[in-house]
């Protein structure tokens, strides 16, 4: 009896020691993916900040279009002909589910 009860506390030694290694291993795995968000952050904020500081330095072609309808003028001298709506028929247009019908 005595040896069950000094196997069992080596049993839960074990465990204990397995659970804290463990825990260890999880501490140090989430530490290294905060690392690794903040490390992407910091490279999507860096090129954000570089795309925004050449988009100042170079006009974008918002800003081309925007100067031109200040200025009366337009890419686009020809507007294309709005098509013309088909005639609608009466027959055709009521539903046939509705009518009623009688014998």
């Amino acid at each position: 009896m005595s040896m069950l009860i000094v196997e069992q506390g080596r049993t839960i030694e074990s465990q204990r020691t397995l659970i804290r290694s463990l825990f260890a291993d999880s501490s140090e795995l989430s530490h290294l993916k905060g690392q690794a968000v903040q490390k992407q952050r910091a490279e999507a904020q860096a090129q954000a900040e570089a795309k925004a500081h050449a988009q100042s330095q170079t006009p974008s072609t918002q800003d081309k279009l925007r100067e031109q309808a200040k200025n009366g003028s337009s890419s686009h001298k020809t507007q294309k002909p709005v098509p013309q709506k088909p005639p609608t028929d009466t027959a055709a247009s009521d539903d046939e589910r509705r009518n009623v019908l009688t014998i």
